[in-house]
C-alpha cells in the first residue's frame, strides 16, 4: 500500500510538473504541492537498492533544472518553447529535490553506522 502511495505521488508530481511548467511558472502553490509529493516519493518510493542510482539521476535533474536554462535557444526558433521546456524541467527539479535530500541523508546515515 505504501509503495502505491509513492508511485501515485511520483506520477501525479511528474504530471503536475509538466503541466505546471507549460502553464504557470514560479507558482507558489504548485511548488508547495511538488515539494510535498517529493517528500512522499523520498520516504516511500525509493528502496535501499535504488538509492545511489536515484541520487545520481536526481542530482542531474536538479542541476539542469535549477542552474541552467538549456532550452532557452529554442525561443529563437519557436517563441516561448524554450521558456515552457525550462519551466517543466525546473518543476521536475523541485519535485526531485526533497526526495534526493531524504535519500542522501539515508545514505549518509547508513555510511555513518558502525558495522562490518
Amino acid at each position: 500500500m505504501i509503495g502505491i502511495i509513492g508511485a501515485i505521488a511520483f506520477f501525479a508530481g511528474m504530471l503536475l510538473a509538466i503541466i505546471g511548467g507549460g502553464v504557470s511558472r514560479e507558482n507558489g502553490t504548485i511548488v508547495l504541492i511538488l515539494v510535498i509529493m517529493g517528500i512522499i516519493i523520498g520516504l516511500f518510493n525509493i528502496t535501499g537498492r535504488e538509492m545511489i542510482p536515484f541520487l545520481v539521476a536526481a542530482i542531474a535533474l536538479v542541476v539542469v533544472g535549477i542552474a541552467a536554462r538549456p532550452f532557452s535557444p529554442l525561443d529563437d526558433v519557436i517563441d516561448g518553447l524554450g521558456r515552457v521546456l525550462n519551466g517543466m524541467v525546473a518543476y521536475i527539479a523541485v519535485l526531485m529535490t526533497p526526495a534526493a535530500i531524504i535519500n542522501a541523508v539515508r545514505v549518509v546515515w547508513s555510511l555513518a553506522q558502525p558495522g562490518d
